[in-house]
């Protein structure tokens, strides 16, 4: 009998296999796949038809705390997708539970104009 791995990175990599194994980016509605560390996040709209990053934003270009950092990143994605002419999403949280810094990033996509 095999053991599982039962590390926190182990049943996040799972969970985010799951998801991806049903979502996929296409031209009309791209991915926003996000990851978040201890200390930043960061979000890509991608299409994954073509394997290209279309936008990105990571916590770094604006600093602050946690929470706060999580809404400047959605703010500037929404920014870049919207140059690119970026409307409709499929939203990939990566594992992650929809609460806090993920769900602030998201809130903030759907103020700024995206729809997912």
């Amino acid at each position: 009998m095999q053991k599982r791995s039962t590390t926190k990175q182990a049943l996040r990599s799972r969970r985010h296999a799951r998801v991806r194994g049903k979502i996929t980016g296409t031209n009309e509605r791209p991915r926003l796949a996000v990851y978040k560390s201890n200390r930043f996040i960061s979000a890509q709209i991608i299409n994954d038809a073509e394997a290209h990053t279309l936008a990105s934003a990571h916590g770094r270009e604006c600093g602050g705390a946690k929470l706060a950092q999580a809404t400047a990143v959605g703010k500037m994605l929404a920014e870049r997708a919207k140059k690119v002419g970026i409307t409709t999403i499929v939203f990939d949280r990566g594992g992650y539970a929809y609460a806090a810094r993920v769900k602030a990033l998201a809130d903030t996509l759907r103020k700024e104009g995206l729809l997912f």
